[in-house]
């Protein structure tokens, strides 16, 4: 292959090899709301220092989560029901991403994080989670699972005939409400 021509996979991709990447986190409610950003800034900065480019990003926003998380912290198991969640997308060099997870890990502002690489697709329509939210005017219910559920007591149904049809048994059944 000469200088002046490329495989068409390559001239497709923009002469850009980097991947773009999707980093989701949570921060501890413990951190104060004016302090949130400071921690954004830290997790944009790790990504730079790897070599990569932030290209998206949705400011973190408190929300309830859907159910408790467990946080070691302090000696001792902390149950969290919200947090301030927001994402980062950014375009990185895949053998940079093992040295980010790792300063990421260390960050005890988090309370949880994902790292996700994006199709082309995902890329070009990101989900805009707050936006959402609001637009379908959603809250999120939480749920504690430590408490004991309480079943609401079951209709009583009371075969009113059994027919035999080709080896087949049919019930017809109808719902007492005590």
């Amino acid at each position: 292959m000469t200088e002046n021509t490329m495989p068409a996979a390559e001239a497709a991709m923009g002469g850009d090899e980097r991947t773009t990447y999707e980093f989701a986190f949570h921060v501890l409610p413990t951190v104060a709301e004016g302090e949130v950003s400071t921690v954004v800034a830290a997790i944009k900065a790790e990504i730079t220092k790897v070599g990569g480019e932030v290209t998206d990003e949705e400011k973190p926003e408190r929300v309830e989560l859907a159910y408790e998380v467990v946080k070691h912290l302090e000696g001792r198991n902390r149950k969290f029901k919200s947090a301030y969640f927001g994402w980062v997308r950014f375009k990185a060099e895949t053998t940079d991403m093992p040295t980010f997870v790792e300063e990421i890990d260390v960050m005890p502002e988090l309370l949880r994080h994902i790292l996700i690489k994006l199709t082309r697709e995902e890329e070009a329509n990101p989900f805009r989670f707050h936006e959402a939210m609001a637009a379908a005017n959603m809250t999120v219910t939480t749920f504690d699972l430590d408490q004991e559920v309480v079943e609401a007591e079951a209709e009583e149904v009371v075969a009113d005939e059994v027919v035999v049809e080709d080896d087949a048994v049919v019930v017809d059944t109808k719902a007492e409400v005590a």
